[in-house]
């Protein structure tokens, strides 16, 4: 079972990712209103990935980078509902790994992370078997 942290100002968002999550099959370790807490917690539970709101990213703070610095291996997904072009490149070049969009539908959201997580095991494949 794969293991996530949500980090979410907004609890309502919060509560819900979770029951999308868990209800996905996936077991959220933590969730959290608060960057520097949300990277503490990622150190702490070593989730598989972390889905963290555009706020978080916007708000000065460093989230994206330091999540990069402590957990590279920890897939990152940016929660927003107000998605564009250039949030998505700015964040695709920053390290973000994938996209939710709110308001939340379930399918759509367990498909983005299944995708995705079957898309990076399958670059790490092909970078193993073509060193």
């Amino acid at each position: 079972m794969l293991k996530a942290v949500i980090i979410d100002s907004n609890a309502v968002a919060r509560g819900l990712l979770n029951t999308v999550l868990t209800e996905g099959g996936y077991n959220v370790a933590a969730m959290t209103h608060t960057s520097p807490l949300g990277l503490a917690l990622v150190v702490k539970h070593a989730p598989h990935f972390v889905c963290v709101a555009l706020e978080q990213v916007e708000d000065g703070n460093r989230i994206v980078e330091q999540l990069r610095e402590q957990a590279p291996k920890t897939l990152i997904f940016l929660v927003s509902g107000a998605l564009n072009a250039d949030v998505i490149q700015q964040s695709l070049a920053r390290g973000v790994h994938g996209f939710i969009v709110k308001p939340f539908k379930a399918d759509a959201v367990l498909k983005t992370i299944r995708n995705t997580v079957i898309a990076v095991i399958k670059k790490n494949q092909t970078h193993k078997e073509n060193p």
